[in-house]
């Protein structure tokens, strides 16, 4: 989605590619995210570390663009889906932010971001990703 959290329902799409690498003897994995938006090279760098003892994950992103690492977002699967929370400043608003993973096909996963400016009563549904493998 182009603006968040204004009511807007204008999406842009866009191509991108994506390498990913397991770390930590399989507790981890990091991926680095590239594409180009408005012509401009755009980097993307995802974090993710496994607790064994919680049976957690959680998420971090950075991008080249604020050059620094959110503040993780936790969660786990549930067989094949996955639901991921934490807190984030958008638009000047403090957002519960949910990351949810759907890996029902191994070979075509499917990403989704959603941003709640009202403590989770409602969604706004801002980002998908559909990934292939090479």
């Amino acid at each position: 989605m182009k603006e968040h959290l204004t009511g807007s329902d204008e999406w842009e799409e866009f191509d991108a590619t994506q390498e990913l690498r397991p770390v930590l003897l399989g507790l981890g994995n990091f991926d680095i995210f590239h594409t180009e938006f408005d012509g401009k090279p755009f980097e993307g760098l995802t974090v993710r570390l496994f607790n064994p003892q919680t049976r957690l994950w959680t998420i971090y992103w950075a991008d080249s663009n604020a050059v620094k690492l959110d503040g993780g977002k936790v969660g786990s699967f549930d067989g094949d889906q996955g639901e991921f929370f934490g807190r984030e400043v958008v638009a000047g608003k403090d957002v519960i932010v949910k990351f949810h993973w759907d890996k029902r096909d191994p070979k075509a996963p499917i990403y989704s971001r959603a941003f709640s400016a009202d403590a989770g009563r409602t969604w706004e549904w801002n980002w998908y990703s559909n990934f292939s493998r090479r």
